[in-house]
């Protein structure tokens, strides 16, 4: 039974670094577009805004199962490492962002909020899968 309720424990505690990094991915693709995010899906409907946010909840999610698969079985050392891997993983993300950004016309972060379709957003989709694959192969 002690096991159980240990391993309920580590469970939880993940899980609380997990939603953490997952709430920051949030509000990392609410300031990096503008508007309020949450409008933007809930009630505008807005796809774009939707796969942006959903390409980057799927890398962070990919990066924190990675790096608890993979890292340290010291537990201590191991939801450090999640944490850690997780936070390099969102600023690596902006960066990613911020270069496309740069080096594309417009400004994308009011392309990736506009109701109408637009490849841009599955550029960005795959830049933060991309992103997140490479933070997570370096962890493995």
């Amino acid at each position: 039974m002690n096991d159980i309720v240990h391993g309920l424990g580590v469970a939880a505690a993940y899980g609380a670094v997990g939603l953490v990094l997952l709430l920051l991915g949030v509000g990392l693709v609410d300031a990096l577009t503008p508007g309020k995010l949450g409008r933007q899906i809930w009630l505008e409907r807005n796809r774009n805004a939707a796969v942006v946010l959903s390409s980057a909840l799927i890398g962070i999610g990919g990066i924190v199962f990675t790096a608890i698969m993979y890292t340290y079985d010291e537990f201590a050392k191991g939801l450090a490492a999640t944490a850690l891997f997780g936070l390099l993983g969102l600023v690596l993300m902006a960066a990613a962002f911020w270069l496309v950004d740069l080096l594309t016309p417009g400004k994308l972060g009011e392309v990736l909020v506009d109701p109408e379709p637009h490849p841009a957003v599955w550029v960005t989709a795959a830049c933060n899968l991309s992103v997140a694959a490479i933070v997570a192969a370096s962890i493995a």
